[in-house]
């Protein structure tokens, strides 16, 4: 009982302004003039751009941006201009100024000139404000003021109407094409914005090899990087990241680390760092500002154990802090051991308290004038860290607490009500790209923009909103996830459950010029992508990750993909030629790459389980295998050659194949078996298959029956609420014989499609489905299928199989799931009721999780509000059922999304489960672990993208309702599963029951 899930009227006056791809923020850019309005670019006239000359050189640099990016949009430049005081500017009677409160001489003397109000402004942290006022120098009778607080809030305003006029954050590093408009205005009421949700938002460019190594190493340097390290990361990469970071309303970089050193391979890296505006750190692993292990290997002395090496590590971290004087910096305190391991001897509290003591000692001596509390340092809990900080580690109160998720973007901890107010704040480090255990994953986007929300905002509501940073591997390719995490932490205001979606809408619509419905259907074919792409990560698919005859669900993502993909083509056809790069790299590849990846691994098993049935079929795909292997190549090689081979390298990631964490070192085809097609089998030319099993008949099967030999014909059921709605059998080549086959039935009330054909290895399978009518059927009626095969130069054959039909009456006007194939399977977004308490409400979260969508209850809060069993916001669900184990048992199953005890471990996740007016049960599903560890089975959880939480209940045959109880908040239920004794095994659960709506 979820509310339409319609688009927001944000997203109504987006795409209503026509042309304006501003994302979120407030628009202030229109392309025709009113008379409110000032001009930018006028009957081919670009309006002048001022600044002092004592702004920022950051703002001044973005500044040139600025007017190229006018000029990308109109084709007509603006001269940009500094400003002396006292002289009167021969640029005409209209200009746009530029500057920073408090720095430019300009702008201050503007504001006290025209009494110009910047008291919303005014002290507040990355905030800007523009409008256009009147008389505001000597000969200027009209100008469009842009002031920014500080420097970023300067920076960002620019940007902010960059994206507005039309140039994409994007333009480069996924070539976006530039929206042209001849000319361009702005409202005189102007824009502005406030201090940003999070103070530091940035990225974390981490295992960056093969991909963005071997890019950049093309891209930036001769093929030698440089001088001691090799490192092709040199300032021109890191000016053209550092825009962009900028452009998204980012401000905070953690650089490549594995084979690189930031302050080492180019000593313009840092410089040029705070010459644009980026706050630079280092990762949870490197301390005061130097690179681990590149930096220890090539200038450490003994071992990296501050236990038996305190000076020489001591001496290392002076040099850090020294070398990063001059610049803005967010200084990493701790340390961990060698090579992101853990600390050499195991924890040792006191010996870490000494660290940070030591290593604010250091930056006392490094900045004598400046009370050491004051400079920021970040303290990052990850792994066996959260141990000693939960053992009793102190940190200083003015450290901000980094709390981390667990790799695959499940947050470990938020800061507890007692943790709130520390002075120095807490922030969240969260994964697109990882590498370890159970598996690497950093090929490929595979993270959904719901979860990343749903995860962020418990870190705005519990105030963890200091520092956020994101690992994103190689940038690419994941653009627009990285931009959703960073556009969430400037403004978190902006995006709630209702709009969520209007966010991939308008990033279509920006960066493609797609009308609503075609943008709409982008962000539909990314909903998908990353949606089949997070509940099994690519590098963790294998032939049998989907069940290849249980609920047809292999086929049914198969199908799914297809469709995804038929819908990307369509899109991609109607592009016109520059937009082409762009959405390959954006969306058309990743839909290619992974489709084409999910289609050889199903391919590969159903090879396997052919030749284990003896069905020549099995070579027909083991050849679809090998093209798709060859495919999965091609794409590599287009994706590198598009553009000139800008891109070259980039999708460098092997991906096929693992045998263990860690990746491949070259992609591998999966495992394929071959039949000899000209040998007979043993039993004949004609093999027959059924639904739901992995048996072959005639002959023995291991899975005919539990002997495995000597098993009589098989017997297949259907009752009249399987949601397929017949069942299908399989009619396959055991040899080279062709053969026309009949399939026939001595019952009128059962229907056979495709009854007469033949089957050869040139068509070696045939699908015939048997479907019931069920106004022809009491109860529980019975029939024979007949399989009869001419065969060439063999003697006929013939085969049975048995058929019950069953049909289950619900009675009249009934609303709610019916049980089908002894099983009731219910999307937790189709609530029959949903009853509130306190304000608090189960709420659907759009797009997320494995099937459908997650509900979850809301809003969580900063209170952490929590309840008592059954008492808590509730949810129910009606069903009805006919079979029961012992006539009286059920098995109810919640598949629940894999969050951790995230409140402490005194406030365990917890779910209550009703039947009818029964007591609730309650599960405790993710036990605590040790501090600083993840519980033993995460590692499947995590594989599967799920928890599955069963409870018995007594439900004898009948009408029932299931309610579900919120205990802790941040629970999210994707879906129930009642096994009333017939549930197969599957990876996603059984398909959605049909639901009955009270009419016939």
């Amino acid at each position: 009982m979820f509310k339409h899930w319609a688009l927001s009227a944000l997203l109504g006056i987006l795409l209503g302004l026509g042309g304006v791809h501003a994302i979120g923020q407030a628009t202030c850019v229109s392309f025709t003039s009113s008379l409110s309005s000032f001009p930018v670019v006028s009957n081919n006239r670009a309006t002048p751009i001022l600044l002092s000359e004592d702004e920022w050189p950051g703002v001044q640099r973005a500044a040139s941006d600025f007017a190229s990016d006018i000029e990308r949009v109109t084709g007509v430049k603006p001269s940009a201009l500094n400003y002396t005081a006292g002289q009167t500017p021969n640029i005409g009677t209209t200009a746009i100024i530029i500057g920073t409160l408090g720095q430019s001489s300009l702008i201050d003397g503007i504001v006290n000139r025209t009494n110009l109000d910047v008291s919303t402004i005014e002290g507040q942290w990355e905030a800007f404000l523009t409008r256009e006022v009147t008389d505001p120098l000597p000969g200027v009778s009209n100008a469009y003021i842009m002031i920014g607080a500080d420097k970023r809030g300067t920076i960002y305003a620019l940007y902010d109407h960059s994206e507005q006029f039309g140039v994409s954050p994007w333009y480069w590093w996924a070539d976006v094409p530039t929206t042209h408009n001849a000319e361009i205005y702005v409202a005189s009421s102007g824009c502005a914005h406030g201090t940003p949700t999070v103070q530091y938002r940035g990225i974390f460019l981490n295992d960056e090899q093969p991909a963005l190594q071997n890019w950049a190493m093309v891209m930036y340097t001769n093929g030698t990087g440089a001088a001691l390290t090799g490192s092709p990361f040199n300032h021109y990469f890191y000016t053209a990241l550092f825009e962009l970071i900028l452009r998204m309303k980012g401000n905070y970089l953690w650089p490549a680390m594995w084979a690189s050193a930031f302050g080492v391979d180019d000593t313009q890296n840092q410089p040029l760092a705070d010459y644009y505006g980026i706050v630079m750190g280092t990762s949870h692993e490197e301390p005061m500002m130097r690179s681990i292990p590149v930096e220890w290997d090539l200038f450490g002395v003994g071992p990296w154990d501050y236990s038996v090496n305190a000076q020489n590590i001591y001496d290392f971290w002076v040099v850090g802090a020294e070398r990063a004087k001059p610049y803005e910096n967010m200084f990493t305190v701790g340390m961990r051991g060698d090579g992101d391991e853990p600390l050499a001897g195991g924890t040792n509290i006191a010996l870490l308290e000494e660290i940070v003591a030591d290593q604010r000692q250091i930056l006392t001596n490094t900045y004598p004038t400046v009370n050491v509390s004051t400079i920021p340092q970040m303290w990052c809990l990850y792994k066996e860290v959260l141990g000693y900080y939960e053992d009793g580690m102190t940190v200083p109160e003015d450290v901000a607490l980094m709390w981390t998720d667990d790799n695959y973007g499940n947050v470990e901890r938020y800061p507890t009500v007692e943790e709130r107010n520390r002075t120095g704040g807490a922030g969240v480090y969260y994964h697109y790209d990882y590498v370890g255990s159970p598996r690497n994953y950093k090929w490929i986007t595979s993270s959904q923009v719901a979860k990343t929300y749903e995860q962020m905002s418990l870190a705005v509501a519990r105030n963890a909103t200091r520092i956020w940073i994101v690992n994103v591997g190689d940038l690419k390719p994941y653009e627009m996830q990285t931009e959703f995490f960073l556009a969430y932490g400037w403004d978190s205001s902006i995006w709630n459950m209702d709009n969520l979606d209007s966010y991939i809408v308008s990033w279509a619509v920006r960066e493609f010029d797609l009308p609503a419905s075609d943008a709409q259907e982008v962000a539909n074919i990314i909903a998908y992508v990353t949606r089949f792409n997070a509940r099994c990560k690519p590098e963790l698919l294998n032939s049998t990750t989907y069940s290849l005859y249980n609920y047809r669900e292999a086929e049914t993502v198969l199908a799914q993909w297809e469709a995804v993909n038929a819908s990307a083509t369509r899109i991609r056809d109607q592009l016109t030629s520059d937009m082409q790069a762009a959405y390959f790299e954006l969306v058309y590849h990743p839909v290619q790459a992974t489709y084409t990846l999910a289609n050889m691994w199903i391919s590969a098993g159903y090879n396997n389980l052919r030749a284990s049935q003896v069905i020549v079929s099995a070579n027909d795909y083991g050849v679809e295998v090998e093209s798709l292997f060859e495919q999965d190549y091609e794409l590599e090689v287009e994706y590198h050659t598009i553009l000139d081979g800008k891109w070259d390298h980039m999708m460098d990631q092997t991906h096929v194949m693992y045998y263990y964490w860690q990746q491949p070192q070259g992609n591998t085809m999966p495992f394929i078996s071959w039949i000899q097609s000209q040998k007979l089998a043993l039993t004949g030319a004609m093999r027959i298959l059924l639904e739901n099993s992995q048996g072959a008949w005639p002959g023995d099967n291991q899975y005919d029956c539990a002997q495995g030999y000597s098993c009589p014909n098989p017997t297949v059921y259907l009752d009249s609420y399987v949601p397929a709605g017949n069942r299908y059998f399989v009619v396959g080549a055991g040899g080279p014989n062709t053969f026309s086959y009949t399939a026939t039935s001595n019952a009128t009330w059962l229907n056979l499609n495709n009854t007469d054909n033949y089957v050869s290895l040139s068509a070696p399978e045939q699908r015939v489905y048997a479907s019931v009518e069920w106004s022809q059927v009491s109860d529980v009626q019975y029939a024979l299928i007949s399989f009869n095969a001419t065969v060439e130069d063999q003697s006929e054959m013939s085969f049975t199989v048995t058929f019950i039909a069953t049909n289950n009456i619900v009675p009249s006007g009934y609303v709610g799931f019916v049980e089908g194939d002894g099983v009731v399977s219910i999307e937790a977004a189709k609530a029959a009721r949903n009853t509130s308490v306190d304000g608090v409400t189960w709420t659907n979260i759009p797009n997320y999780g494995r099937t459908v969508s997650g509900v979850t209850p809301w809003p969580r809060g900063g209170a952490d509000q929590n309840y008592s069993i059954g008492t808590g916001p509730s949810i129910e669900y009606d069903f009805y059922t006919f079979d029961a184990y012992n006539d009286t048992n059920v098995t109810v199953t919640a598949y629940l999304s894999p969050s951790l005890n995230a409140l402490g471990p005194d406030r365990p996740l917890a779910i209550a489960l009703q039947m009818d007016s029964d007591d609730p049960q309650v599960s405790y599903f993710i036990p605590n672990a040790a501090p600083g560890s993840l519980p033993d089975a995460w590692n499947q959880w995590v594989s599967e993208s799920i928890v599955t939480v069963p409870m018995t209940f007594y439900a004898p045959p009948g009408a029932h309702t299931l309610t579900v109880y919120m205990i802790e908040p941040a629970v999210v239920v994707q879906k129930l599963v009642v096994d009333c004794g017939g549930l197969l095994p599957s990876y996603l659960g059984p398909p959605e029951s049909i639901f009955m709506n009270g009419t016939a």
